[in-house]
């Protein structure tokens, strides 16, 4: 018996045209195998409507064709059914499907479809907002924010945000408190991610898995000019775990206390929240068509990336202590010139 795909188009989505694409996946789907259908969202909101609605009728699997906000609202349309979600990426972060191995070739990631592998993934919640890739806070949901307004799409946007507005940003400081205890943080951002990247293939969590039952958070402390490029390097590299400048733990659930009501993102779209927030995993929530021949090592540094990583650290700590120093010598050397003063008016 014939399985039911239906797929999802957003037409805005990314920046490169989705007129053809109905056609392609009519020619490149098996048809001895699956029965399709093909629509195409009108406004916001659209994607997921149409996911649960497909699910209600026992289709077999939806397929978000778009970027990271329609595989989004797509999956959030399927969590808790027995409707798989399939991925066919034409966003401009991709940082799902890169995260899954999907590749952004259209017949190669319509071929993954046709293999029809799914596994139980798990999901993610923050403040009743489901999430699938990443969410966060500070800076990362600032220039979500920002990217949003400039309404523009593309990696080339979101740099041109990061460099205008990086060096004005001021860090927070944050309460957390998983079943661990309390931590507090002044820190950069706060991601949590249930994948191990943003897109683009920036990696802002190289050990993330989506099968695992718990996020990793991922601590970004304040850092300086001059580091800021090593920094940048490390997410690109899957290398940033092993910043000086960054702190990660896993766990289930998080409750996070900021000083004032601000913005966050999940899978970067902007919102609006109060100062207390609440993020969990929900483990296995969702199946999703997987790439069975995606080689997970792809997601690890090289020999020569890692190695680079531990080069640097180790010479910013060695930075680190030097400044210490330095400024210990500094402070000593006042003293000294005080006491030494302090005599001097006394012998006169």
């Amino acid at each position: 018996m014939k399985k039911k795909i239906l797929f999802i188009i957003n037409p805005c989505s990314g920046t490169t045209s989705k007129r053809v694409i109905p056609e392609f996946i009519t020619q490149n789907i098996n048809h001895d195998l699956f029965d399709i259908d093909i629509q195409m969202t009108q406004g916001p909101g659209d994607a997921t409507t149409m996911a649960h609605a497909a699910s209600e009728r026992s289709v077999d699997a939806v397929v978000a064709v778009g970027g990271d906000g329609t595989v989004n609202e797509v999956a959030r349309g399927l969590v808790h059914t027995h409707t798989a979600l399939g991925i066919i990426p034409c966003g401009s972060g991709n940082g799902l499907a890169r995260h899954l191995l999907i590749p952004r070739d259209i017949k190669k990631s319509l071929g993954i479809i046709n293999d029809f592998v799914v596994h139980d993934l798990d999901y993610c919640v923050i403040n009743d907002m489901p999430f699938f890739c990443t969410c966060g806070m500070g800076f990362d949901a600032f220039v979500s924010q920002k990217f949003a307004e400039a309404g523009k799409r593309g990696p080339v946007t979101y740099v041109q945000k990061v460099l205008e507005e990086g060096l004005k940003y001021k860090p927070e400081t944050y309460i957390l408190k998983d079943d661990t205890g309390t931590q507090s943080y002044k820190a950069f951002l706060i991601t949590c991610a249930n994948a191990s990247q943003y897109g683009n293939n920036a990696y802002i969590a190289p050990q993330a898995s989506m099968s695992d039952g718990l996020m990793d958070v991922v601590i970004m402390e304040p850092f300086n000019v001059l580091e800021a490029p090593q920094i940048a390097i490390d997410m690109f590299s899957k290398t940033l775990d092993k910043s000086s400048r960054i702190k990660t733990f896993r766990t289930k659930h998080l409750t996070i206390h900021r000083q004032e009501p601000g913005v966050i993102h999940f899978d970067g779209d902007p919102a609006m929240t109060g100062k207390d927030i609440d993020v969990h995993v929900e483990e296995k929530g969702i199946r999703i068509i997987v790439n069975p021949n995606g080689d997970k090592r792809l997601r690890r540094p090289n020999l020569l990336q890692t190695s680079a990583a531990d080069l640097f650290n180790d010479l910013s700590g060695l930075h680190d202590d030097l400044v210490k120093q330095t400024r210990r010598g500094i402070a000593l050397t006042k003293l000294l010139q005080k006491k030494f003063g302090k005599t001097i008016n006394n012998i006169k």
